[in-house]
């Protein structure tokens, strides 16, 4: 009879583990490769934080229903060897989706993810990373997007002839990559003077190079590369007196910059210098104070984060980084379709009719042949120590180069 009984209560046992399998759901695998310490951990840390909270948030709600998303979060440091290697070892863990970090790395695996057929996206904006790519799905308006849409906004603004610009770029494939297709829109009709392209260095000193484009006669230094070498030259400019208090001022600069030129973060190195920066972002601002940021810092909240991560707007991109493989997943389940790499793949390609993004300043959409997803860039002033939005505008020279002329 014992023996009856212990056989009974295994059967029952063995059922009761087969019944809460049958309900527990699916549990999709992600990965991120980014640096979360070493050079630009300033962006990555923040970045890092919204895509784990998106995912937790996703899970916590059950917005797939019993189904799960597990992203493992890994630090490389900026070290592209690091970043290979966290990506092979996700492949053996079984991801049907991947993000990266940065441009090197976003390059450097671009072959990898085409032979893998990996749906991507990464952190990184480089136009460069959509040639020739099948699998590369930019969140946002590209680092080109956003310099020559700022080019424009010059040319439009400026009076009295042809403004001379200064390009102020980080000494990387990342900084050069908008450089070129500044030119090119130069070369198709914008009416600027690229006076000199500045590859900074870690000077703590700008006064020779300001004092050099000053005599120049440029008026306008447009800057692609991160905050701090923005925020000393802004101090130097200060220091100098040579920043202008208003758009365009004769003899003096001013001052522009692309998506990780600005932000919260440009304030706090500069404080006072930073004032009538002018600044490009596709990401919705806290400063703003409408229900998307409310919504950032509700989710910030939640997760325990600091201000400074939850009024960060890398905070927000790494919960867009998290949400496009969210929506994607969310299409395929629909669809009825496996959640796997080819179909995830599918649903990107097919999101004409896209999403809104609480992180973002529009909608979030890809089609076959445009794998960028919010194509608007917010310009933002620092005024009284925040940025607050003065315009919304799309580049039409890219568009005009993407098509070919």
């Amino acid at each position: 009879m014992k023996e009856t009984r212990m056989v009974r209560g295994l059967m029952v046992l063995v059922l009761l583990v087969f019944a809460v399998s049958a309900h527990a759901g699916e549990v999709y695998k992600l990965g991120f490769s980014g640096a979360i310490t070493g050079p630009t951990s300033d962006a990555g840390n923040p970045l890092s934080k919204g895509i784990e909270d998106w995912f937790k948030y996703v899970n916590d709600t059950k917005m797939l229903g019993d189904d799960k998303i597990e992203c493992t979060i890994r630090d490389d440091q900026y070290k592209t060897d690091v970043t290979k290697r966290n990506f092979e070892e996700y492949l053996d863990e079984g991801i049907v989706f991947y993000l990266n970090y940065s441009t090197g790395s976003t390059l450097g695996l671009k072959m990898d993810f085409e032979e893998e057929m990996m749906p991507t996206v990464p952190s990184s904006y480089h136009e460069g990373n959509l040639v020739n790519s099948n699998y590369i799905f930019i969140p946002v308006a590209t680092y080109s997007e956003n310099m020559v849409a700022l080019a424009e906004y010059v040319t439009k603004n400026h009076k009295g002839g042809t403004p001379k610009v200064a390009l102020f770029i980080h000494p990387s494939a990342f900084g050069r990559g908008p450089v070129d297709d500044t030119k090119k829109a130069v070369a198709a009709g914008l009416d600027m003077d690229i006076v000199e392209v500045v590859e900074h260095g870690k000077d703590l000193d700008n006064s020779a190079m300001l004092k050099r484009l000053m005599s120049k006669g440029v008026q306008y230094v447009i800057c692609h590369t991160v905050q701090s070498p923005v925020a000393t030259m802004l101090k130097d400019a200060m220091r100098l007196n040579v920043n202008a208090k208003s758009f365009g001022e004769e003899g003096k600069l001013t001052f522009l910059g692309a998506h990780y030129t600005g932000g919260a973060d440009l304030i706090a190195l500069a404080g006072d210098a930073a004032e009538g920066f002018l600044w490009t972002c596709s990401y919705n601002l806290t400063t703003e104070d409408n229900e998307k940021s409310k919504k950032q810092l509700e989710l910030a909240k939640k997760y325990g984060r600091d201000d400074k991560a939850a009024n960060s707007h890398n905070y927000a991109a790494g919960i867009l980084q998290a949400q496009i493989p969210t929506e994607a997943i969310l299409r395929a389940k629909k669809a009825g379709l496996e959640v796997n790499p080819e179909n995830l793949t599918k649903m990107l390609n097919d999101m004409a009719n896209g999403f809104d993004s609480f992180a973002t300043v529009g909608p979030v959409t890809y089609s076959k042949d445009d794998h960028v997803g919010v194509d608007v860039v917010n310009i933002y002033k620092a005024d009284g120590g925040v940025f607050k939005a003065i315009n919304s505008i799309e580049s039409e020279y890219m568009k005009k180069l993407r098509a070919g002329m």
